[in-house]
């Protein structure tokens, strides 16, 4: 994995970022969910408008992970932590993290959870955080191997469908 880097995306790679965000959320999650659910939930959420104003948002940035010249992943961090129970810390929301398939097990979700967590430390961040489905237990062994800890739920909607988020954190201080 020698060919992996990681680049912070501009607006010049939106729709690079809505393919890979497109193509990693369906592969995730089209076995579990309704067509119709995954429809609404990427024609809401992954639109280039949408995709635009994010990248655009000061307090949230996107990176991307290239094998070579493929993307191969990527994440969304936000600095400015609206769902944390505890007011007055400063956290850092790990809100995407997505790999393609092909490439599990192959350390680069590793890569960009280190990235994350690196990025949060420079913000002088207490905690980094996340919600993740109650049933992607692929994930949730992923976030417990490098330390994060279960502390609370909310529910997501996921088109018409409310599913429930575990949310987890890592203390970083």
């Amino acid at each position: 994995m020698d060919d992996v880097y990681i680049e912070k995306v501009k607006a010049e790679l939106i729709d690079d970022l809505r393919n890979i965000a497109i193509q990693t959320f369906t592969e995730a999650f089209s076995d579990a969910n309704s067509v119709e659910n995954m429809s609404k939930y990427i024609d809401e959420n992954m639109s280039l408008e949408k995709l635009q104003s994010e990248v655009q948002d000061p307090n949230s940035e996107f990176y991307i992970c290239k094998e070579r010249d493929k993307i191969i992943g990527y994440i969304k961090l936000n600095f400015q932590s609206r769902h944390h129970p505890e007011i007055g810390i400063v956290s850092v929301e790990l809100e995407r993290i997505y790999v393609l398939k092909a490439f599990y097990g192959k350390q680069v979700a590793q890569k960009l959870i280190n990235l994350s967590i690196e990025l949060a430390k420079e913000r002088n961040a207490d905690h980094i955080w996340l919600g993740v489905w109650e049933n992607n237990h692929r994930a949730i062994r992923f976030y417990s191997k490098n330390g994060f800890t279960a502390y609370d739920t909310h529910l997501f909607m996921l088109g018409n469908d409310a599913q429930t988020d575990i949310l987890m954190m890592l203390k970083l201080k």
